[in-house]
């Protein structure tokens, strides 16, 4: 099983809470990194950035970012270095993101996103492997570049 983080705003937060047990019973280990209480106004990046930081750090090996519809968690998530996140909706990209672009942060709207199809995605982000490809690698590095350099490729 796999060391995996969490993080949601009010968005996401009933989902999160759902998704942290189902994990667990999967054998998981879980780290929470927020919101711990449901708070009607908080904002994403205050969990977001600490997960996506964990994952860039190797602390978690894969994160699981929820807002109300994920793409401001995908939007915050793919600031940090190192971190390669997606608003994922069905199983091909679940599976691709990772094989081909070595994602390593899914995220999800915490508001549209129903449990099943949650859980179903995550079981796939989360058995998926990257294939580690020439051409996989060569884009990898292009996006190493550009974060390292902050100027268009």
């Amino acid at each position: 099983m796999m060391r995996v983080g969490i993080a949601a705003d009010h968005g996401g937060f009933n989902l999160k809470m759902q998704l942290i047990n189902y994990l667990q019973k999967e054998g998981h280990e879980v780290v929470d990194f927020g919101a711990h209480k449901l708070i009607s106004d908080d904002d994403f990046p205050d969990y977001i950035v600490p997960l996506a930081r964990a994952v860039s750090g190797d602390e978690i090996i894969r994160g699981i970012a929820i807002c109300g519809s994920g793409v401001g968690a995908s939007v915050v998530a793919n600031k940090i270095q190192g971190i390669r996140a997606a608003l994922i909706t069905e199983s091909y990209s679940a599976r691709q993101g990772v094989e081909d672009d070595a994602m390593n942060v899914i995220c999800l709207g915490g508001l549209v996103t129903g449990y099943a199809l949650a859980c179903e995605l995550i079981n796939i982000f989360l058995s998926s492997k990257y294939k580690g490809e020439e051409r996989f690698n060569r884009r990898l590095k292009k996006i190493a570049a550009l974060e390292n350099s902050r100027r268009e490729i």
